[in-house]
């Protein structure tokens, strides 16, 4: 079917943003570079209105050198990384009725009154939490230059000429653009888990740590009423060691130190700023005996300040925040207290007790102003979100490794020869007196395995924490690859090891042991294990210590195996099936949705997808994992992550609070149906991924698989283990080459043929129109469609060294792609890919010219790379070519 293209119109951000690009190029790459740049650039662009021959593209291609071609790339990438910066300044990824506000007032035109909003945020949690996995191509010296452009943006955008410096506003764009332009993209090594807990640290610093604070004052005016701070970011950056043997328990103090020191070093500054404000005087004012009290107490007796009881009581909390410090990061802080010897706060609380007495004596005199907002406010609030963790940190292992140090501690403490040989129902036997046993399985008289006592090490280091920053600090240990009740066990015998878990007749257990169900069967099995689990007395009796039970579902790994439709409907299965098994248990269900940036790792809207979780799934708790180029987008300035996180908690308030809207009979209709479709692309799926012959070599050789292996992007490696089978490839690998390759097969494969076998096209309209589940679905899969490209796509053939098995196989994606975009536009309605969403439309198709310049160069630089050239600007041409249009794509891993 023919698809009329409409006419792009440009942002005129981008427009501004480019020309000062060609500006720098010509500048600091010479005119020659700059007309080529340009030519390719102009020729690229005429071809996608329809306006020029479809081969003038590679020919101005073919006139590049090496050193050209470098520069090239680099050019395109810095024009997409500023088109990335205007597009999200317009606020394209902001939706409608994505805010708090919106979200009261629609559930009140519901009928849903204030009150039953406030009690659902008195228990909720709504946490983003940062995770180190590979996706981010570009440098932090990149993103830093970006974030700078965007504030002098916003001095242009209020009509300002000069900056504060007295630097011309456009003067200092350009010269951010020539930084970028002089600044290596690349990286030399490969990312250390301290730099990744330091790229961490800033986003959680400069962003997370000055905008909850101020999110929450925003909401507590549209409530009327202060809520508890239910907004809180996790991280696994440090924590993380599912594959990662880099992550020790070295890793995970080095990421709790650093973190304390950054939210402890925030709270200092605050209070420095705060204590000069509060200048409040006794002989204008009367203070409370507890305010009185503290400023006895501080050491501070400066006659200047005599009358002054705020400021000196502020001198006192600022010296016993100092000593905090001292204790909890080693060495002095920046800016020395008035007392070097006032004691330490132990706790979070007590800290925050101090500021709410001074809360509470700013309240009583006047209207109150003083005491509700303002630097006072922030701050209190700040120390009830950060606490002295900052972010809590999860902690995540494999439950392959947990069974073989389970079963080496039975071994060498004479309990269980051979632990791996016993069947399901003799594991958590022998698991469970070992609960219930105070007697220890480790000693420090036996030698264990590397694995064994690394893994011993994290649990101690974890309850270190614990003592020394609060619970608050590590409240979660995910198993990955969690498949029985076994698993679970496991892991609370090594929590028992450190004494996290403490047997008796109400055991308790300090850190939350949470299964990660991440493969189709997996999550079909979820709602058995979670039954059998709840069934356990000891497990029935920590989790109504705790109110709530935590369950991870995955979406890269069901990807992986069942391809896209089936993989969005077995989590939403899962999580609906899990629900009943909740409340038969009594317990909260809480859903952590490792989301991540492509729509085969669970991407898009975060705001549609929340609100499509099957009704009573939410409850106001969930959490969901950034990552990588997410981390960047959503959270590069401080705007875009008000957006962010403002669409994260409106949508779990409408997904908590609001009625179902469909009724259980047109849901089962639905979901018959959902059954039937989801079967038949799990079949087509598997057919082409796991039932071809060949398809691994193919998809290795005609994707640059290889070659993203060798990006400096990470501290994990990209495989589990050394075989090529796609089964052992790590999810983010899988997703990022089909996306360089323009087919994004992980996002589409096999929906077309399932739903043009679906005879009721009735059906599928009313699904359509009346079924959030769906409609998120759909729009993701419709993002994905509109980003690949099966005419560039069809060039990667060339490097396939089977050729005609090679095309083959491709035109079974080519058809399937063909077969897909035809029919969703059929069930949508519309003419053309994104008619609906013309904000994407236009964001999509703007890129498209500078994508496909940089695959034709990519492809021909794969070709000369293997076929053993090894001058390295070929090597580093692919590597920039990779960056290049992961930048372009957005969501590319």
């Amino acid at each position: 079917m023919r698809i009329a293209i409409p006419h792009t119109r440009q942002n005129p951000d981008i427009r501004f943003l480019g020309r000062l690009l060609g500006d720098v190029i010509r500048a600091y790459g010479g005119d020659a570079l700059f007309r080529r740049v340009e030519y390719i650039r102009s020729a690229s662009v005429d071809r996608h209105r329809g306006i020029a021959a479809p081969d003038s593209i590679e020919l101005g291609l073919d006139a590049l050198t090496l050193d050209d071609t470098i520069s090239f790339v680099r050019g395109f990438m810095l024009f997409s990384m500023l088109a990335n910066l205007a597009e999200d300044r317009q606020g394209v990824a902001a939706e409608p009725g994505a805010d708090v506000a919106q979200a009261i007032a629609r559930l009140e035109a519901e009928g849903i009154d204030r009150d039953r909003v406030t009690a659902l945020l008195q228990q909720a949690l709504v946490a983003p939490v940062l995770t180190a996995h590979p996706t981010e191509v570009r440098r932090k010296s990149t993103i830093d230059h970006r974030n700078h452009i965007a504030e002098l943006m916003k001095l242009r955008d209020m009509g300002r000429t000069e900056t504060d410096g007295g630097e011309l506003v456009e003067e200092a764009i350009y010269r951010q653009i020539a930084l970028l332009w002089q600044t290596r993209p690349l990286r030399r090594e490969r990312l250390y888990v301290a730099d990744e807990v330091e790229t961490a640290l800033a986003y959680l610093r400069d962003v997370f740590l000055p905008v909850i604070p101020a999110l929450h004052a925003r909401w507590e005016r549209a409530l009327g009423q202060r809520p508890p701070s239910f907004l809180k970011p996790g991280s696994w950056i440090g924590g993380d060691r599912d594959g990662n043997p880099n992550v020790t328990a070295d890793s995970l103090r080095l990421a709790l130190g650093r973190a304390a020191e950054t939210v402890i070093g925030h709270y200092l500054d605050l209070l420095h700023r705060l204590g000069a404000e509060l200048s409040i005087s006794t002989e204008l004012t009367p203070v409370t005996e507890e305010v009185i009290a503290l400023a006895e107490r501080s050491g501070d007796n400066s006659p200047s300040r005599s009358d002054e009881p705020f400021r000196r009581a502020i001198t006192g909390v600022y010296s016993r925040l100092a000593a905090t410090y001292r204790v909890l990061v080693g060495r002095e802080p920046p800016r020395p207290p008035a007392s070097a010897d006032a004691d330490p706060y132990v706790y979070p609380a007590d800290f925050r007790a101090d500021l709410v007495a001074i809360a509470h004596a700013l309240a009583r005199d006047g209207d109150g102003a003083l005491a509700g907002g303002g630097g006072l406010g922030r701050l209190i609030r700040a120390v009830e979100t950060f606490g002295f963790h900052l972010a809590t940190l999860d902690l995540r292992q494999n439950a392959d490794v947990h069974e073989r140090v389970v079963a080496e501690l039975l071994n060498r403490a004479g309990v269980e020869a051979d632990y791996r040989a016993l069947d399901e129902e003799g594991r958590v036997a022998l698991l469970r007196r070992e609960l219930a046993s105070s007697r220890p399985l480790s000693s420090p008289y036996v030698t264990y395995s590397d694995e064994t006592a690394s893994e011993l090490a994290i649990v101690h280091a974890a309850a270190e924490a614990h003592a020394r920053y609060g619970a608050e600090a590590i409240t979660t240990y995910i198993i990955s690859k969690a498949e029985s009740v076994s698993d679970l066990l496991e892991v609370h015998i090594l929590l028992k090891e450190a004494g996290l878990y403490v047997p008796g007749d109400t055991p308790t257990s300090a850190i939350m042991v949470v299964p990660l169900f991440e493969t189709i069967a997996d999550l079909e099995n979820a709602p058995k294990v979670m039954t059998a689990w709840f069934a356990l007395p000891e497990a029935a009796t920590i989790t109504a210590a705790r109110g709530v039970q935590e369950v991870m579902v995955g979406y890269s790994d069901s990807n992986k195996d069942g391809g896209y439709l089936t993989s969005v409907w077995s989590l939403h299965q899962a999580s609906r099936a899990l629900a009943p098994v909740f409340e038969r248990a009594g317990a909260a269900m809480q859903l952590f949705h490792g989301r991540g940036g492509a729509v085969g790792r669970g991407g898009g809207s975060s705001f549609m997808a929340i609100r499509a979780q099957p009704p009573g799934t939410v409850a106001g708790r969930i959490r969901i994992t950034e990552q990588g180029e997410v981390i960047a987008a959503k959270y590069g300035t401080r705007e875009s992550a008000v957006t962010n996180l403002e669409a994260m908690a409106s949508a779990t308030l409408l997904a908590s609070l609001e009625p179902p809207q469909l009724a259980e009979a047109e849901y089962e209709r639905f979901a018959g149906a959902m059954a039937k479709l989801s079967d038949t692309a799990f079949h087509a799926y598997r057919d082409l991924v796991y039932g071809t012959e060949g398809f691994r070599t193919f998809f290795r050789q005609f994707t640059p698989i290889a070659e993203i292996a060798d990006l400096k992007i990470g501290s994990r490696p990209a495989s589990r283990t050394k075989s090529d089978r796609i089964e052992d490839l790590r999810a983010i690998p899988w997703v990022f080459s089909w996306a360089q390759a323009r087919v994004m097969l992980p996002g589409w494969y096999g929906v077309g043929q399932a739903l043009a076998a679906f005879e009721d096209r009735g059906l599928l309209a009313e699904m359509v129109e009346g079924w959030p589940f769906l409609q998120s679905t759909l729009a993701n899969l419709e993002m994905v469609l509109a980003k690949s490209d099966m005419e560039i796509a069809g060039h990667y053939v060339a490097l396939v060294e089977d050729q005609a098995h090679g095309q083959a196989i491709f035109d079974r994606i080519r058809d399937g792609w063909h077969v897909t975009r035809d029919n969703l536009l059929d069930i949508t309605g519309q003419s053309r890919l994104l008619e609906k969403s013309p904000a994407l439309d236009e964001s999509i198709r703007l890129r498209l010219p500078y994508i496909e310049p940089l695959n034709h160069l990519q492809i021909e630089l794969l070709k000369r790379h293997r076929a053993g050239e090894d001058d390295p600007r070929i090597h580093e041409g692919i590597q920039l070519s990779i960056n290049a249009i992961a930048t372009a794509l957005r969501n590319s891993g």
